[in-house]
């Protein structure tokens, strides 16, 4: 499921997206600009929503299955990450509909996820860890190429 998420949130659904957008707009709006809008959307506002609900919620998973810890002491931790994630996330997806905010939330996309992508790095990796640490660093590259470049 972790990992069906994050292909759908990261590459199906703003590709998906994009191309309605631009099949169904009489505005002549660029791919570049429809596909960053949509990244945002999903991969920063949709997926830290949907996990800062999770680690919120079911601080269990993210401690057990991404950071290995069985303590339950640790979820109060985790429901912290969750508060910052579910803030993260509503940036992403008002980004959407308020256009100014598509680069700054690019760019707090990119540190996030950069940050997070080469902590992943530095430890011993689970299945689930590959995922995030892949995922992430992706989500970084791309972020900053959108904050660098979007109009």
């Amino acid at each position: 499921m972790y990992f069906a998420l994050i292909v759908l949130t990261m590459l199906v659904f703003p590709a998906i997206s994009s191309f309605l957008q631009l099949l169904l707009s009489s505005t002549g709006a660029s791919l570049f600009g429809s596909l960053s809008s949509w990244f945002v959307f999903w991969a920063l506002g949709v997926r830290l929503l949907l996990a800062g609900l999770r680690q919120v919620f079911q601080p269990a998973f993210t401690a057990e299955h991404i950071f290995e810890i069985s303590d339950t002491k640790s979820h109060v931790i985790v429901q912290e990450l969750g508060f910052a994630n579910l803030s993260f996330g509503v940036v992403g997806i008002v980004s959407l509909w308020i256009h100014a905010w598509a680069a700054p939330a690019a760019l707090l996309g990119c540190l996030f996820y950069g940050l997070a992508g080469f902590n992943h790095i530095l430890k011993k990796k689970n299945q689930t860890e590959w995922i995030a640490m892949i995922s992430d660093l992706y989500a970084s590259v791309l972020m900053l190429s959108i904050f660098v470049l979007r109009p």
